[in-house]
């Protein structure tokens, strides 16, 4: 009998891709014996069209570039072709609907972003989608949040990992960018290279 696939969606808008949500990405691979760990760059973020967002495919590329050594990531262009806003739910859909009953989808996520969930188009409808992995930082008071929001974790399946590396922000990122400071060993040198040759983050915004 075939076992089921456990796929997993690290969804983001990777404004640039960096190395915390690639430690991330292989810290859930590893934990959570997932086949493999799928990039999904986010068209226009519907949480995010506040704020300019670099082109969907400017991110794409970074995240190309950014887990082509790895041969258990690729990148998915699903959310950065489809028009409109970006909803989790939707993906999640076509994804469950691409693959069928036989593939578990587990999205990978930030453990601050997991409790606004709740607050997603359709919601209700994410436990029978998928299971969430929450990435924390070190130091992540994780028994306070679990207390704090039981009456969120009743109604979505989440898990949690620790990954120090995400105190790394892509904010953070492109401000060093505008100020001309260093990003080496925060993003992956292919990156940091395509971000100086497309001059990108050059001014703040």
């Amino acid at each position: 009998m075939k076992r089921t696939t456990r796929l997993g969606i690290m969804g983001g808008t990777f404004d640039p891709i960096h190395l915390g949500h690639l430690v991330a990405a292989e810290e859930a691979l590893v934990q959570f014996n997932l086949d493999s760990v799928c990039f999904m760059p986010t068209g226009r973020p519907a949480r995010k069209d506040d704020r300019a967002v670099t082109s969907p495919e400017h991110r794409y590329l970074m995240t190309v570039i950014a887990t082509a050594a790895n041969p258990d990531f690729d990148v998915s262009r699903l959310e950065i072709d489809r028009p409109g806003l970006t909803y989790t739910v939707d993906t999640l859909r076509v994804l469950r609907e691409t693959h069928g009953p036989a593939t578990e989808l587990f999205f990978i996520t930030g453990a601050d972003a997991v409790w606004e969930i709740v607050t997603w188009k359709e919601a209700e409808s994410f436990r029978d989608l998928a299971t969430f992995i929450a990435a924390t930082r070190p130091g992540y008071d994780l028994q306070t949040a679990r207390e704090e929001h039981a009456e969120e974790l009743a109604r979505i399946r989440i898990e949690f990992i620790e990954v120090p590396a995400l105190a790394i922000s892509s904010t953070d990122i492109r401000q060093r960018v505008v100020e001309r400071r260093p990003i080496r060993y925060l993003v992956t040198e292919s990156v940091a290279a395509y971000i100086r040759k497309y001059e990108l983050y050059q001014e703040a915004r």
